[in-house]
This record gives C-alpha cells, structure tokens and sequence, in this order.
C-alpha cells in the first residue's frame, strides 16, 4: 500500500482531499434539503451515488426554497 503512494504525484493528494471536503459539503446540504421536502428518491440518489458533487448541486439548484 505504501508503495501506492510513493507513485502518486504531489499534487493529487490535496487535490482528492479538497474534492472530497467539496462532495461532503453539497452532499450534506442536498440530503438536508431533500430530507425537508420528504424527497425520498432523491435522497437515496444522492445518499448513494458519489458524482463529485454533480447531482447534489442539481438538485439544489432545481429545488429552490
């Protein structure tokens, strides 16, 4: 495993640690959002699926309050 990281250009670890603090921050405010709409679909959607913060930001911006 060690030797995985040895490989890894500098660069791309806080690369994957910035995206993955941008998929947890939409994700929690789409799931907070659907959970108050009782939006069950979504919710298990984006609960679900990681896509980089694509489908939390879709459905915030779809699902205006």
């Amino acid at each position: 495993m060690e030797e995985v990281f040895q490989e890894l250009p500098v660069f791309l670890i806080p690369l994957i640690v910035v995206l993955s603090i941008w998929e947890s921050i939409w994700k929690a405010i789409a799931l907070y959002k659907a959970g108050g709409n009782k939006d069950l679909a979504w919710f298990i959607f984006i609960f679900i699926f990681n896509t980089a913060g694509i489908l939390p930001i879709i459905y915030v911006l779809t699902h205006r309050d």
